[in-house]
């Protein structure tokens, strides 16, 4: 259908710097075309210092909704009226719906994350995880593998400013949910493989092989890969990381960070409208 902004348009958009390169406007703004919603979405490249006052503003304007980049997904949290218990495990927000003058926060990362993993052959409930990282990304990835079944996850991270924020997520992971987690210290490279070897998935959730760094890897010795063994990088720039390729090389399975790009919108989408996001015609246009 013709997609037209008229009188009763509603807007919702993504609050962050820099913006320029979202695929947010053409995602949303096709399916809104597609099931004949009338609303906009736009990219607003805005100040973290502004954060509050833009919020407020938001709100008076009766936006259905917005998202937020890092940092925002932190410093979000204090304007907020209510945060869904993931978004509170996790410690940020990426996706806010308004609703009769409240907002309300929820985190759809973990939730995009998923989906593409099991589109791609894992099942949680019986799935052993080592997740590389302790950052924004890494949080969401292991709060929502928890909650969606997964029994053992080893996260694992470097000692330095993330590792207190790694050990509480460990800590509230085994206290709120059925999963047994672990935290390993990446230096500790014996260890790293050992779990590995012992995983049915491997997740790199750090910045290790995204561009123009793409020559390296955070898996260095290859041994520990094994052909039962479903790789994920989150990274999508390259869209195949040296991650990836090696993986592949060892008969390993292996997807990248596109579709968790693709279905953490498509997540946000549905919470916005309550309905299903056209993900086959969004992919087709956009992520292939």
């Amino acid at each position: 259908m013709a997609y037209e902004i008229t009188g009763h348009t509603r807007l919702g958009c993504l609050l962050g710097s820099p913006v320029a390169h979202s695929l947010s406007p053409m995602m949303y703004n096709e399916s809104f075309r597609l099931l004949g919603i009338d609303w906009v979405y736009l990219c607003f490249d805005t100040a973290d210092a502004d954060l509050g006052e833009i919020v407020q503003s938001l709100r008076k304007m009766n936006v259905f909704g917005f998202n937020l980049t890092m940092p925002d997904k932190e410093h979000i949290l204090p304007y907020l009226d209510e945060i869904t218990p993931a978004a509170r495990m996790i410690g940020a927000v990426n996706t806010v719906k308004h609703e009769n003058g409240k907002l309300v926060g929820h985190n759809t990362d973990g939730i995009g994350y998923m989906r593409s993993v099991t589109e791609a052959g894992c099942d949680p409930s019986s799935c052993e995880m080592t997740l590389l990282g302790a950052g924004g990304a890494a949080a969401s990835i292991a709060v929502q593998a928890a909650l969606d079944g997964i029994p053992v996850l080893h996260l694992v991270s470097r000692r330095g400013r993330s590792w207190a924020k790694a050990e509480r997520l460990v800590a509230a992971i085994n206290s709120e949910t059925a999963c047994q987690a672990s935290l390993t210290d990446m230096a500790d490279t014996a260890a790293v493989y050992d779990c590995i070897r012992k995983s049915s998935l491997l997740t790199n959730a750090t910045s290790i092989g995204m561009a123009p760094d793409t020559d390296a890897t955070p898996v260095t010795d290859t041994s520990c890969f094994h052909d039962g063994l479903l790789v994920s990088d989150i990274i999508y720039n390259p869209r195949q990381t040296r991650l990836l390729r090696e993986a592949e090389a060892h008969g390993c399975r292996t997807t990248n960070g596109m579709r968790m790009l693709l279905y953490q919108g498509a997540a946000a989408f549905s919470i916005w409208t309550g309905q299903e996001m056209p993900v086959d015609e969004v992919r087709k246009k956009y992520f292939e």
